[in-house]
Order: structure tokens, then sequence, then C-alpha cells
């Protein structure tokens, strides 16, 4: 599923306890098997321009969003692989683009603006860049996901997204996932990804467990915390790495702070 380079779904957002959580997955269990990288930690370097215009843009559309980001699974060495992703959003479709590149090249493309590969996709991406005048990385947002696809319904994915965290300074995929926690401890978002309708085992789950979707930015939700649009929602305090990291250096290196930009 990670390994798809063109994506048009239908995403749906919820934000669960704990004891939600266990509710929907013992209900709909059965149905779900974790896909391909089961557990682990999404690194997405969002990439925006000097005024904030894309997530500011995004924030206030109701139509049209849109968002540039590169983004890897763990803490990606110089030469391994991430995504240099295009991802819009119009009438409740989102559509997303990406191309895969080391690291270097990403990193390379982002502060030269000389394209790493020749692709429709790349084209794409090339022709936002441009039209925002080569935004560069503006903030990291790291977080544990938990996913689960349909073998009957491949299309369906169901994700779950704890430990929530970001930071403003250190921007470099290499240097750790650490930051300072967004949400409660115990806040779960979970995302329904479906190529059109939901399931019925599913929707009359949701429906028995009185789980309704919410609107929810996590790149957006921290920008307002930074800029003091809204209070912070917990205590301001930094993630502790996940066990898998604690022994890297390159967390040893992140001590990340928080700043309004």
């Amino acid at each position: 599923m990670d390994d798809i380079l063109i994506f048009r779904r239908v995403e749906k957002k919820y934000r669960l306890t704990p004891q939600q959580k266990e509710a929907l997955l013992r209900e709909v269990g059965d149905h779900l098997t974790p896909d391909a990288h089961g557990r682990s930690t999404i690194c997405s370097l969002y990439l925006d321009t000097p005024e904030h215009l894309l997530i500011r843009n995004s924030i206030d559309a109701r139509v049209y969003k849109e968002k540039l980001r590169l983004r890897s699974y763990g803490t990606p060495a110089k030469e391994e692989h991430v995504f240099l992703e295009i991802k819009k959003k119009y009438k409740g479709i989102v559509y997303k683009r990406r191309v895969v590149l080391s690291l270097t090249d990403a990193m390379q493309y982002i502060i030269s603006g000389e394209k790493p590969v020749e692709s429709q996709i790349m084209s794409e991406i090339d022709y936002a860049m441009h039209f925002y005048r080569q935004p560069k990385p503006a903030m990291l947002i790291a977080y544990e996901r938990e996913a689960y696809f349909d073998q009957n319904l491949p299309s369906l994915r169901i994700t779950f997204d704890t430990n929530v965290r970001y930071r403003t300074g250190d921007l470099h995929l290499d240097h750790g996932h650490g930051g300072t926690l967004l949400l409660p401890d115990d806040a779960i978002l979970m995302e329904i990804k479906t190529d059109g309708a939901m399931p019925l085992w599913l929707s009359h789950a949701l429906s028995r467990l009185g789980i309704l979707p919410t609107s929810f930015s996590k790149y957006g939700t921290a920008y307002q915390v930074t800029q003091g649009l809204i209070p912070p929602l917990r205590p301001e305090e930094h993630a502790p790495p996940s066990p898998a990291s604690i022994n890297s250096p390159t967390m040893k290196g992140a001590t990340p702070h928080v700043h309004t930009v």
C-alpha cells in the first residue's frame, strides 16, 4: 500500500479514546489485517512559504486544499528512500501524488529547485513548488501509526495515530523524530480511507459505538498552536523516544524546541 505513488480516496477522521478504539477493534477486528508496515513511526516534513501561505490557505479553504511534504517511515539515513508528496483535497476527495527519492536527492531538490528525476508526478510537484516560489521546511510532524486493511476490500484502510508531536526547529528527517506533544496522552486519531462508500459492517459499528467524524489537521493544529491562534491542547512537554529509537544516535541530537515562526 505505501509503495503506491498515486492515490484518490475519501478520508474521514475521528478522535477516539483508548476505550473506543478497543471497542471498535472488537467489533470489526475479524475484517482487518495489519498492513505491511504494521506499527511504524511516520515523519512528515511540511514545506511552506515564509508567510505560511500553504497552511493558512488550507485552514481557510472550504473546497480546495493542498500541502507539500517530505515523508519517511522512521528516521532515514541520507541515502534511504523518502517520499516527496503533493496532497490535494477537492470537494471531499483526497488526491495524493508522490515520488520516491533518496533523502539526499529530495533535500537537494528542495534547496536548489533542480528536478532529480523526470516523470509526470515530479512535474506536478515541481509546478506547485514553483507556484509557491520554492517553499522550504516549516514544520516536522511525527507520530506512531497502527495500520490495517481489509483483505476482501483492499481499498479500505484504517489507521490509528498516537503520540502526535511537532517541532519547528532542527527540520531534518535524519535528526530523529522528537518533538512537542500536540494532544493529550490518551488521544487517538483514527482515519478511515476508502475509494468510495464505507462498507456497511464498518458504518454500523461506528454508529453503534457513537463514533462520529471530526475535522482535524495535524499540521494545521500545530501551526495554530505555535502562532497563538488556539491554546495548547496539552501542557508543553517533549515526547519520549519510541522504544526502537532509544539507542539511536539521531535521537540524542534531536532536542527540538517550539517557537513562533
